[in-house]
């Protein structure tokens, strides 16, 4: 006897679950191939400074050489620090290289492309992680079958994130509990923050860590990989048509620098993401200006969330290498300025560079623009941004 016609309710239901399988299937399509693309950048800049023709008529200038060209031909996302972030991908992870040989069976790219890649790195095999399953000891270097199921469960965003953890046994625990976890990139980042690896170390009973780290996970989603800024770019897409976190904190900035300037109480601009090498890494600066009557400079950091202390401290450390590096003679200790916001929550903080000279103090509270005043500017910027 044949099964009962479906009805109204059947005919919504086969429709959501055809639209959420096949639309969870071209966000990850998308995904696998903006990562996929940005191993192959860091892929073919590595190459050419081993053995490139001319490599010796740009060197140190070559990212940034290679950045404002790819930037004329219209490509986005690839200035030198993305560039460089490539590379160490490229570099990070060889495991991916098995996705673009011709035994992994991959249609992304031609033949052509494929071939670049001549030499098949080693690689084993690596278990499907499940959520299920437990982790009794920080897991060791993660066996890989893994240039599949990294693309396959991680964004690039998640990536980015990764590429922070100095030892390559802090980045594969991190991938592990990502992947068994589902996490989203910003709950990598907190687990990170929160030192996870270390206290996973430390602790006698790790399992027992592990599901108390996972239980109050956020999970990641189709959403959180369609909303991911590099995906924006890499899809072309416009300010207008979605608005990315970085893409708003970039409009704040254009409005904090506008700001600023139209006070005309002495700030002059010098710089837009100032890039500093300490410690061997490059950080940036989002803003800097020189007070021309204060004589010192005023670095602006903004944050598009909510304050923590790391944002204080990473902004100390800004303002302690220009007064260290960037003082001319007679000028004044350099000020930093601390913008964080979460929909309508402001804050403003100062850090101050060694200004015991009460009436320097006193001059810099008069020419400076007051707390109440910036955190009123950008409540003002936020709402603006948000109906335009």
């Amino acid at each position: 006897m044949n099964s009962k016609a479906p009805g109204f309710d059947d005919l919504v239901a086969a429709i959501e679950r055809a639209h959420a399988a096949l639309a969870d299937q071209a966000a990850k399509a998308v995904n696998v191939s903006l990562t996929l693309r940005n191993w192959m950048i860091g892929h073919y800049i590595q190459t050419y400074e081993q053995s490139g023709a001319d490599r010796a008529r740009y060197g140190e200038r070559l990212l940034d050489t290679l950045a404002q060209r790819l930037q004329q031909g219209g490509l986005k996302r690839v200035e030198a620090r993305e560039l460089r972030r490539f590379r160490q991908f490229y570099l990070a992870y060889p495991q991916i290289r098995e996705t673009l040989s011709p035994e992994s069976g991959s249609q992304l790219f031609p033949p052509a492309i494929r071939q670049t890649l001549s030499a098949q790195w080693p690689v084993a095999d690596m278990r499907e992680a499940s959520p299920e399953s437990s982790m009794a000891e920080v897991p060791s270097l993660p066996p890989a079958n893994a240039g599949r199921l990294l693309l396959k469960r991680l964004s690039f965003s998640h990536f980015a994130e990764l590429l922070q953890c100095a030892e390559p046994l802090q980045r594969a625990f991190y991938e592990t509990e990502a992947l068994r976890g589902n996490w989203s990139v910003r709950e990598l980042k907190r687990q990170i923050a929160s030192q996870y690896f270390e206290r996973c170390g430390l602790s006698t009973d790790k399992a027992t860590l592990a599901k108390l780290a996972q239980a109050g996970a956020e999970p990641a989603s189709r959403r959180d990989l369609i909303r991911d800024p590099y995906v924006f770019e890499f899809l072309g897409l416009q300010p207008r048509e979605v608005m990315s976190e970085g893409q708003l904190e970039d409009a704040l900035l254009d409005k904090l620098q506008d700001f600023l300037l139209e006070l005309g109480h002495g700030f002059c601009f010098e710089a837009r993401q100032k890039r500093l090498l300490i410690g061997g890494e490059h950080f940036f600066v989002d803003l800097v200006f020189y007070h021309r009557i204060l004589k010192c400079h005023v670095l602006i950091e903004l944050k598009n969330d909510a304050f923590k202390h790391e944002h204080l401290g990473q902004l100390n450390s800004y303002v302690g290498y220009y007064q260290k590096h960037e003082m001319a003679e007679g000028d004044q200790p350099p000020v930093g300025i601390l913008l964080c916001t979460r929909k309508n929550e402001e804050l403003v903080e100062y850090a101050l560079a060694g200004m015991s000279n009460q009436l320097f103090v006193s001059r810099y509270q008069v020419q400076l623009p007051g707390k109440d005043e910036i955190a009123a500017f950008l409540h003002k910027a936020v709402e603006e941004l948000g109906h335009e």
